[in-house]
């Protein structure tokens, strides 16, 4: 298979746009069951239309993914996708669906529903061409953006018999893939103080805001950025009264590490916290998430992708280590070989200008479309 792709992927180009369209205006903020399972509808008739197969619907906790697997033998590559957006319901009326002047914009573009659109494509042009499928699987979660808690097992199992795991995500800037990306890890940590009237009787108080704004200094304190380890306090509140001694207050924090020897420095000084107010108490909640994906991992892939790349008249390709976490942490952690970044160009995601490069993804599909066949060895 040589030459062609590219040719393909273009004649695919206005069904693949139709398809992106239909995804993004069916918004699915991740917090909200109902909008991921009308999502899911969506997805899995956008997959059977174009790849003749109805997928695999698994609902965990209330949240719905889906599996697109050829065959019935073992996963042997993984394309992955998520449906589910930071967006909440509305956000079309603010940042609508438009395609102008080879712009692609709205919610959920480039994060990740143009990927799926591609990653749909790229199988439905190999399926085309007469390729046997069997040991390719499209997996597409519905929790991405928060974490990944009820998919991460379902990733788990499909990804531990695979060759290699190609993730949809956006591409990094340039177009860059990411061979690359830090572990990340969240903290939410309650303080408990005493009330007390903050004019007649301060001294009998335990002031939870007082504590709060040690333990931000201290927090703050764990990062290494000559590491690349950043530990950033976020989302902070404490009282409830102007004349009250705070008697509650909480912090929440954002961990990025690239190794994992970094990632447990972290969260071995984030459980060993302790007070410096006297009499307060800290609660630490939460941990690491997802294990850091080390570009030793990605190489040979990338590689392999580079001389794909040149085969097909695709054009150069670059990569790149990024602080951003994703579902392909998971599988580099079980050691699949994962190639991040493979979705759309463009570039703001969960920003207001949240965009796709349409000249870019016709390449790309013809790329995905090229690995995958590689990769299954046909």
């Amino acid at each position: 298979m040589t030459g062609d792709l590219l040719e393909l992927a273009q004649a695919r180009l206005p069904e693949l746009l139709d398809d992106l369209e239909r995804l993004v205006r069916c918004e699915s903020p991740s917090a909200d069951l109902a909008a991921i399972a009308r999502s899911a509808d969506v997805v899995a008739a956008v997959g059977e239309r174009r790849v003749g197969l109805r997928p695999g619907r698994r609902v965990v906790d209330g949240c719905s993914h889906l599996s697109f697997r050829f065959g019935a033998g073992p996963v042997r590559v993984l394309l992955l996708a998520h449906h589910d957006t930071v967006w909440p319901i509305g956000s079309l009326t603010r940042h609508p669906w438009a395609n102008h002047d080879g712009v692609i914009r709205g919610p959920g573009t480039v994060d990740m529903k143009a990927g799926l659109a591609m990653g749909v494509h790229a199988l439905a042009l190999l399926a085309g061409r007469g390729v046997d499928l069997a040991g390719a699987c499209l997996l597409v979660t519905g929790d991405e953006e928060i974490g990944s808690p009820t998919s991460r097992r379902l990733i788990e199992q499909h990804a531990r018999s695979a060759r290699g795991c190609l993730v949809l995500e956006g591409a990094a800037p340039n177009g860059a893939l990411k061979t690359g990306r830090k572990g990340t890890s969240w903290y939410r940590i309650e303080i408990a103080g005493r009330a007390a009237h903050a004019g007649g009787e301060p001294e009998k108080g335990i002031n939870a805001a007082v504590e709060l704004a040690h333990l931000i200094l201290t927090v703050a304190e764990l990062g290494r950025p000559a590491a690349g380890t950043t530990v950033t306090p976020t989302v902070a509140s404490a009282g409830t009264t102007t004349n009250t001694v705070p008697a509650a207050a909480e912090l929440q924090v954002d961990v990025r590490a690239r190794t994992a020897a970094e990632q447990q420095r972290v969260h071995a000084a984030m459980q060993a916290l302790t007070p410096t107010v006297p009499g307060a108490g800290l609660t630490v909640h939460g941990g690491i998430n997802r294990p850091p994906m080390e570009p030793s991992g990605a190489a040979e892939l990338f590689g392999t992708a580079v001389r794909l790349a040149q085969r097909e008249n695709l054009g150069p390709l670059d990569q790149r280590s990024v602080g951003g976490g994703s579902d392909g942490n998971f599988t580099a952690a079980l050691g699949v070989p994962t190639l991040d970044g493979l979705g759309a160009v463009g570039g703001g995601a969960h920003a207001a200008d949240e965009h796709v490069l349409v000249d870019a993804l016709a390449p790309r599909t013809a790329l995905l479309a090229a690995l995958v066949d590689e990769l299954l060895g046909r």
